[in-house]
């Protein structure tokens, strides 16, 4: 099976500091749609794995979450593609939880899920914390520079092994060749 992990804001979709809180407010950016269609034409299984601590700062609730995922994973359908599972952290960033990107939990949650070994599996982010995570369960690391990635790039934690593209459809692009 094939595997590809993909944070939601910034990577997906248009990134916040106020945060994501209704479908409204969920806009994709330009061709992440057709690039998750490409993937799940090329065989790929794709998982969304994305921190919400807006649910935990009491600024939306699960209503609301379910209702922006129910968008998104409408519109990656009617763009010929499918998001199999989304995984998330409900939890404020304060907190303890394993679930909270860049602790590993969330991403071993998957592994479980999938009965897979996430050796080599590519997870995409705009954040030093997606990659920070990917790395701690031996997937490849994988930074787009939409979001936060620009200023993510130049981080200086950012795990050695991360491959970098300018957007989700190149990734996809190069996890297609």
């Amino acid at each position: 099976m094939k595997l590809v992990i993909l944070d939601r804001d910034g990577v997906i979709n248009h990134d916040s500091d106020q945060f994501i809180k209704s479908p409204e407010e969920w806009l994709p950016l330009p061709g992440s749609l057709e690039a998750i269609a490409r993937l799940t034409q090329w065989g790929y299984r794709v998982v969304v794995a994305t921190n919400q601590s807006g649910i935990g700062r009491g600024l939306f609730d699960m209503s609301a979450l379910n209702a922006i995922h129910d968008k998104m994973i409408k519109a990656v359908a009617l763009a010929g593609g499918r998001i199999d599972s989304i995984f998330f952290c409900p939890h404020a960033a304060d907190s303890t939880c394993e679930c909270r990107k860049p602790r590993p939990g969330m991403l071993r949650e998957v592994a479980m899920r999938y009965n897979v070994d996430l050796k080599g599996v590519p997870a995409l982010g705009d954040s030093l914390r997606d990659l920070q995570a990917a790395a701690a369960v031996g997937a490849q690391p994988i930074l787009v520079l939409t979001g936060k990635g620009a200023k993510t790039h130049d981080h200086p934690d950012l795990p050695r092994e991360t491959l970098v593209f300018p957007d989700l459809a190149a990734a996809a692009a190069y996890l297609a060749a």
